[in-house]
């Protein structure tokens, strides 16, 4: 029996230089323009404009996204980016999307949550008709994460290539298991533990240290946000009562939950909301605001904690 092909595509493109890189992003969109298929580009600003300008006025019908704005918090990227617009097109059309959630300048604390993000594009997509061309700079970037992008996707184009080959090193489950890992250990500053009962003053005083430490107008909000969501999530789903933990780090306010629960979904706050979807949300809503978001989840609990730029 001849094996059936994954309508998903997911290359990863590796460039060593700037014309490496337009030889392998501009001639993808003008495929899918000539083929009237939707396509979008979200990438570094810098790299943005590259494509914008070779692309010139064959540019118009292309949706441009800017991923360090766009995908700051990876957690973010498959519901607000790239699920957004494929969701958006008319059936029946092959979707294209350039993303580039990696690029030098990524710190330590954010790569566990990128290669946990190209880990599961290919479980939020499977089966459908969309290409996820994803670039990495070979020159700038660790080698560890040029070796994560062969396990997290399927096909890979070498620097310098026009055609893509089979990854043997593609395992992107246990890549997902592996970035899993204990997130390090709390700075001293607030700390409390909540129940059913307290879920309002665990609102309060997270807002309230969240003023002390720096955080004005929408992004306190958003602080209030994230406690009630997390902090509800923890008595319904983590055992009945978790503790509640806010502090300052690089320029950051940060929030962390913990709780007793294991989450067992590793798509869970990754998926668009449907219109008439009751509950649920509270994973997605915590990062479509946050800036970042870093979980880890085993057999004695599972730990949230979001980053909230100053």
């Amino acid at each position: 029996m001849t094996a059936v092909a994954e309508p998903f595509v997911h290359p990863a493109l590796f460039y060593a230089d700037e014309r490496e890189y337009l030889a392998g992003t501009v001639p993808f969109v003008r495929d899918a323009l000539a083929a009237g298929e939707p396509v979008a580009v979200a990438v570094p600003g810098e790299n943005l404009r590259l494509i914008q300008d070779e692309l010139g006025a064959d540019g118009a019908s292309v949706r441009f996204l800017d991923m360090r704005e766009a995908g700051r918090n990876p957690g973010r990227i498959i519901p607000g980016v790239l699920r957004a617009f494929a969701d958006a097109q008319p059936p029946g059309r092959r979707v294209r999307i350039i993303g580039e959630p990696i690029w030098a300048g990524r710190s330590a604390t954010e790569y566990p949550a990128c290669v946990q993000h190209e880990a599961l594009i290919n479980a939020a997509f499977q089966g459908r008709e969309v290409t996820i061309l994803c670039p990495y700079d070979t020159v700038r970037l660790d080698e560890q994460v040029l070796t994560d992008a062969y396990a997290t996707h399927p096909t890979v184009i070498p620097a310098g290539a026009t055609h893509g080959q089979s990854s043997v090193a593609y395992a992107p489950e246990a890549v997902a298991a592996r970035y899993n890992e204990p997130l390090p250990a709390v700075p001293d500053g607030l700390s409390f533990d909540f129940r059913a009962e307290t879920l309002s003053e665990a609102r309060h005083i997270a807002t309230a240290e969240g003023a002390r430490l720096g955080l004005t107008g929408v992004r306190l909000e958003d602080l209030a946000l994230i406690t009630a969501e997390l902090t509800t999530n923890s008595v319904v789903h983590g055992g009945g009562w978790g503790r509640l933990r806010v502090w300052t780090e690089d320029g950051y306010v940060v929030c962390e939950v913990r709780d007793k629960g294991r989450l067992t979904d590793p798509m869970a706050g990754r998926r668009p909301a449907s219109r008439d979807q009751r509950g649920g949300r509270g994973l997605l809503l915590v990062n479509l605001v946050s800036d970042l978001v870093r979980l880890h989840t085993g057999e004695d609990g599972t730990t949230v904690r979001c980053y909230l730029a100053r």
